[in-house]
C-alpha cells in the first residue's frame, strides 16, 4: 500500500511519453516504488536543495522532491542523465 501520493510535472508526463518503451516500464516500476519509499536504496539526495532527489534507471534518471508533511513524491523530470541537472 502506498504511503506517499505520487505526483507528475506535466513536462515529465511529456519525458516520460518520449522514452524508449523498455525505459518506459523500468521507469513507471520504480515510480510506484517511491510511492512506497521515496529515501530507498538507490535515492540520493540532491547538493544544493533542500527537497530534491534523485533515482537512476540506467542512463536515465528521475528527479523528484519530497513533501514530508503532505506525504508527496512531485517528479519534476525524467531525462538521460547527460541532460537531467541542467
Amino acid at each position: 500500500m502506498p504511503s506517499y501520493h505520487v505526483t507528475l510535472a506535466r513536462t515529465a508526463e511529456k519525458e516520460l511519453a518520449r522514452l524508449p518503451l523498455q525505459i518506459q516500464e523500468r521507469a513507471i516500476s520504480a515510480i510506484d516504488l517511491l510511492s512506497e519509499n521515496p529515501r530507498r536504496i538507490g535515492s540520493k539526495k540532491l547538493q544544493g536543495s533542500l527537497h530534491a532527489y534523485r533515482f537512476r534507471i540506467g542512463d536515465y534518471r528521475i528527479i523528484y522532491e519530497i513533501n514530508e508533511k503532505a506525504k508527496i513524491v512531485d517528479i519534476a523530470h525524467i531525462r538521460h542523465r547527460r541532460e537531467a541537472y541542467d
